[in-house]
């Protein structure tokens, strides 16, 4: 597939820039020949089917898988620790997640530890910190519950204040909306559109949900171990993309544009 970049506005600041990317587990390959960037002030979504490499792509981007062949860029430079502190990561949620004993407050303070230091205990301006981020997301008067009694759509904001404690310039978001209902993820999605415009915080995205992707995301990367298409949201789609990406028996409900979630994403790019 061609670089993607070169038909991108250079006005815009070059986040991730992934180049003729392989990754091989036990001689099987994951990832072939993958282009991939992603520029600054733009929600991009990555979207195929399960064991497609999706999650692969994303530790490639955080440096915690290396590729065979291949050149990874973040911010301009190999994936550091050091550049890994301008990022915020969301994996997927797990059950362990949710049933672990700590507040909400506590859950963002966590994502304080790099300035803090693990062995020290937080202080008053790191408590006022975290629940500001917690006021950025709408839930500081839910600071003292439990994390584990919130619902799906409450728990992803307060990871989301946990990730933004490092004052990231990019979000890298695994499966964010699993397990939160239809209404949740609306406004789950409307917040990163909202970090996005008032805090310039981009967001890569990864889902297997196409409905979500392609409405909500500006670009989409369509990958099945390799990348079928990369560039805007509103024609990811085609018949001949969906056979490559997802098989012959995929079956795609297509809203039109006077669906809510449709209407929105295009206001907001008004």
């Amino acid at each position: 597939m061609k670089d993607p970049s070169v038909e991108t506005e250079s006005k815009k600041e070059l986040l991730v820039d992934l180049h003729d990317v392989w990754v091989a587990y036990d001689s099987k390959w994951v990832l072939k020949s993958v282009y991939f960037n992603c520029y600054s002030g733009e929600i991009f979504g990555i979207v195929g089917p399960n064991g497609g490499g999706k999650t692969t792509l994303l530790n490639v981007i955080l440096g915690l898988v290396q590729p065979q062949k291949g050149s990874v860029r973040l911010f301009g430079r190999k994936p550091s620790k050091r550049s890994r502190l301008e990022l915020g990561y969301l994996p997927q949620i797990s059950h362990a997640d949710q049933s672990f004993p700590v507040t909400v407050v506590d859950v963002v303070l966590m994502g304080l530890y790099n300035r803090i230091g693990f062995f020290h205990r937080p202080g008053p301006k790191n408590k006022k910190t975290a629940m500001e981020l917690l006021d950025q997301v709408n839930m500081a008067d839910h600071a003292r519950r439990p994390f584990s009694v919130l619902s799906g759509g409450q728990q992803q904001r307060v990871n989301i204040a946990r990730a933004l404690a490092s004052s990231p310039r990019l979000l890298v978001l695994d499966e964010p909306s699993t397990g939160i209902d239809s209404v949740a993820q609306e406004d789950f999605y409307e917040l990163l559109a909202k970090l996005r415009n008032e805090q310039d915080i981009s967001v890569i995205m990864v889902s297997h949900d196409i409905g979500v992707i392609t409405s909500h995301a500006d670009r989409v990367a369509c990958l099945n171990v390799q990348l079928h298409y990369h560039d805007e949201a509103d024609s990811c789609f085609s018949p001949q993309v969906a056979r490559k990406v997802f098989g012959e028996d995929l079956k795609v409900i297509v809203h039109d544009d006077k669906c809510a979630t449709c209407y929105h994403r295009h206001q907001d790019h008004d």
